[in-house]
């Protein structure tokens, strides 16, 4: 009878583990789980949050109170609105970002918002990202709060965040639920990142690639980055390293970027040292570079040693009648139209020559 007692106690022990065990199954919840990501620039904004549906209820002032409130449960007398159902709703940018104009560092946040009656509301971003919902919200723990202007939108049965109005540095972000939304704006100092980016691993093996210096010139040169560091890196690229090389690419970033700081005799000696090593398309390009500087004996020059280095090409003619018809040499300009069209050309080069030759009267 002992061991028929001690043999019962173990089963009924085993089932309790049992049941304890299966305690954790991972079941579907009402409010879906979620995440949307944007990648502005080389940064991305990832949110993650649950999706409840309206399903017939009263949302804004009645599910979702107005104001901060106490919910009956946790730390926070005065929580706002967990933008979302379940856990806290998370917002991560994975590097420092502005949020309505407001700095917020690189990482991961509770994003909350305090809905008001008016169509405003309060964005509240706190630095606690792990609590449940705002139960246990707490002001001092935040990191940026912004207000914001709510919108109304077509119904959505389910709560959605988006990103719409994706431009080059910045995105809005957009929690839609009902027939109201609360867009935000994000945005990233995307040149600064890149080119910072590329300081740091310009000390590793990043920088023993000159392509990577003549990428990070250009860059800077097209992207409002500090030009005399960008000189530097290009000047790396041409010569003094054990990888720099001399290319018509580099000499004309190089020239593109003595050009932007006003030394413009070191920028004309750059074109030229670039144009002994280019092809009859680089040639055209720095010729039509110098008719938008007015220097048209030296474009003319350019436009004339393309055509000696390319003879049977009719794109150097059609650039070179251009170069003509601009400085208004009409009977050189048709000439080179003309040629273009017994040369058997490309369609585009065709239309392009045959405009002119009608605009000139020849045609």
């Amino acid at each position: 009878m002992k061991i028929k007692t001690i043999t019962q106690w173990l089963m009924c022990a085993i089932l309790l583990i049992s049941v304890d065990a299966f305690a954790q199954l991972n079941t579907p919840r009402g409010s879906q789980l979620a995440t949307v990501s944007q990648r502005i620039g080389v940064s991305d904004v990832t949110i993650t949050y649950s999706r409840p549906s309206v399903k017939g209820r009263e949302i804004w002032g009645a599910l979702v109170p107005y104001g901060m409130n106490d919910l009956g449960f946790g730390t926070s007398k005065a929580a706002p609105w967990r933008a979302g159902a379940n856990e806290n709703t998370i917002i991560t940018f994975s590097h420092d970002a502005k949020v309505e104009g407001k700095t917020i560092e690189a990482g991961t946040y509770g994003l909350h918002l305090e809905v008001k009656p008016d169509n405003t509301a309060t964005l509240i971003l706190s630095k606690d990202s792990d609590a449940w919902g705002s139960y246990f919200y707490d002001k001092n723990n935040d990191a940026l709060r912004a207000n914001i202007t709510t919108t109304t939108v077509p119904h959505h049965e389910l709560l959605t965040f988006s990103f719409d109005d994706v431009q080059a540095n910045s995105a809005t972000a957009s929690l839609a639920w009902s027939t109201k939304a609360f867009p935000f704006e994000i945005s990233f100092d995307v040149t600064d990142i890149v080119l910072s980016d590329f300081r740091s691993k310009a000390k590793g093996q990043a920088g023993f690639q000159r392509q990577n210096w003549e990428q990070a010139a250009n860059f800077a040169l097209n992207n409002g980055g500090d030009l005399t560091e960008a000189l530097e890196w290009i000047n790396k690229a041409i010569s003094g390293q054990f990888f720099s090389q001399k290319t018509f690419n580099n000499l004309a970033i190089k020239a593109q970027i003595l050009n932007k700081l006003g030394r413009t005799e070191e920028f004309m000696a750059t074109v030229d040292e670039a144009a002994t090593m280019a092809n009859a398309n680089q040639l055209n390009a720095i010729g039509y570079q110098m008719l938008n500087l007015k220097e048209n004996d030296k474009a003319m020059t350019y436009f004339k040693k393309a055509v000696k280095l390319d003879p049977d090409n009719p794109n150097v003619y059609d650039s070179l009648g251009e170069a003509y018809k601009i400085i208004g040499d009409k009977k050189n300009a048709i000439k080179n139209f003309k040629k273009v069209l017994s040369m058997n050309p490309p369609a585009n080069v065709k239309a392009n020559s045959e405009k002119h030759l009608k605009e000139l009267g020849a045609l």
